[in-house]
This record gives C-alpha cells, structure tokens and sequence, in this order.
C-alpha cells in the first residue's frame, strides 16, 4: 500500500530556515488550509496518509523530506545540515520503526533528504549548504549492503537537489538546467522548466499522478503535453518557506499489516 507520511504545519512557520529566499509574512491559517489540501491530494492520487502532529518549537516540521530517506529495505534518519532542525528527527524514526529498520546518520557529515533524488536503486544526492561530501560518503556507505549506488551531484542557486531536478517516473527528470547541469544526471529523457518558472523542477509523483505547485502552471503545461496526469495545488504560503511538493511527505510503499497494525506516535 503506498503510504505517505506528514506532519502538521507548526505555529512557528514564519521562523522557518531560509537560505536563497527573502522571508515574507506568512498567512498561517491559510497555509494549514494548503497543508490539509495538499494531504488529500495525496489520498485522491492513491495513497494512506498518516499525518503526524506538529512539534512545539520545530518551525520546519511539516518538511518531513529533509530528517529521513525511506527506502525499500531501511530508513535513514539524516544527519542535517541545519542544527536547529534536528529535534525534528526522533519522533519520525520513531514513527519510521513500524514499517522499517531504521538507521542514523551522525555528525559532523551532512545531508538532508530534500537533496536525494531516488531513482531504482540509484541515488542522486545534491552537494549543497545543507549536503555535504562527507554526508554524502557516509550515506553511500551506509546503503552499500542493500545495492544502492549515491552519486554525488553539485547543485548552484537553490536550496536543495530536488529544488532543482526531481525524477517523474518514465525514465523521465523535470530540471531546471541553471540550477542543476543534466550532464550530472546521466541519461535520462529531461524535461526543462518553462521560462520565468525557476523554482517550477520540484513535482512529486503520486501513482499515475504528479502535483505540482500551481505557481507554475506553463511547467505543469510541459508535463501535461508530454502526456503526464497533472494536478495543480495552491501552496503559496508553503513556498515563502522555501519548500515544494516533495517536502511535506514521505512517500513508500508498507504492507497492510504494517498500515493498520502500527502504532504511529501521535
């Protein structure tokens, strides 16, 4: 069963990390409103939403990407690259233990989920101001016994890898090539963002569907016409934060028993 795993928008949204975007004011109603939304997308595109409360003082909680990478046979608690986002981290490997064995990555590397781009059993991860080599090494280190390969990938101008490229199934990247050279990817068929949408390379696959921020709608047009189901949602207030669609899940697949039966920390 495809499950996805969210958290709760945090009161303190508007304190949340920055790094290439100014801070602006943050509707905080209305950006509960986008999350809520944004969880039923992701039950109309197929899969069980287990949503998570919110943690006092943790302004970036509901980006759920960045503390953990879920794969097939472990999930990985990250060790992140902004310190004051890692009190987030141990009610998710909590929550994670029902469905995977689950391992920690330690300091001083670096890496956050938000920049690795999983496709099969490669993985794609970003060396940005959150990821570093070392981060990097000690993750490829880590997966070496399940068969996964972690090639390291520079990035410039964004946040994150996937603020940049995100894999859509196909064999298939939506890039932004000013951000993410292809050449780093390897040989994939890549679709570009549409001019004037910079931040539009961040979608997020769900079964047959890809949600995409209807901020922008001339990239949701690209996918569209390379014969992608699209589904635009409002996150506005979600993107000041410097997000995107992938941020606020985590996507994998549990089997029923583990679905029903687990007891996820509320």
């Amino acid at each position: 069963m495809l499950t996805a795993i969210t958290r709760g928008v945090s009161p303190l949204l508007a304190e949340c990390e920055l790094t290439w975007l100014a801070r602006e004011p943050i509707d905080m109603e209305l950006a509960r409103a986008q999350h809520r939304a944004y969880e039923q997308a992701l039950r109309e595109a197929g899969a069980r939403v287990i949503a998570l409360p919110a943690l006092h003082g943790q302004p970036d909680c509901v980006f759920v990407e960045d503390p953990a990478l879920v794969l097939d046979e472990v999930a990985v608690i990250t060790s992140m690259g902004a310190a004051s986002r890692r009190g987030e981290r141990a009610s998710l490997a909590e929550a994670l233990a029902t469905f995977r064995p689950v391992i920690h990555m330690r300091e001083p590397g670096m890496l956050e989920g938000g920049d690795v781009m999983r496709v099969g059993r490669r993985l794609y991860a970003g060396l940005s101001h959150r990821t570093d080599s070392a981060g990097i090494a000690e993750l490829a280190g880590l997966l070496l016994p399940f068969g996964y390969e972690v090639i390291g990938v520079p990035l410039r101008n964004c946040l994150h890898l996937k603020s940049g490229c995100t894999y859509v199934g196909d064999e298939t990247v939506l890039i932004n090539p000013e951000w993410v050279d292809p050449a780093g990817i390897g040989d994939y068929r890549f679709i570009e963002v549409a001019e004037g949408e910079a931040g539009a390379a961040n979608a997020l696959r769900v079964g047959e569907t890809v949600l995409i921020p209807s901020a922008w709608p001339r990239t949701a047009e690209k996918l569209q016409a390379a014969g992608y189901r699209v589904r635009q949602l409002e996150l506005s207030e979600l993107l000041k934060a410097e997000s995107g669609v992938t941020c606020s899940s985590l996507l994998f697949e549990a089997s029923i028993d583990e679905v029903q039966g687990g007891q996820i920390p509320r």
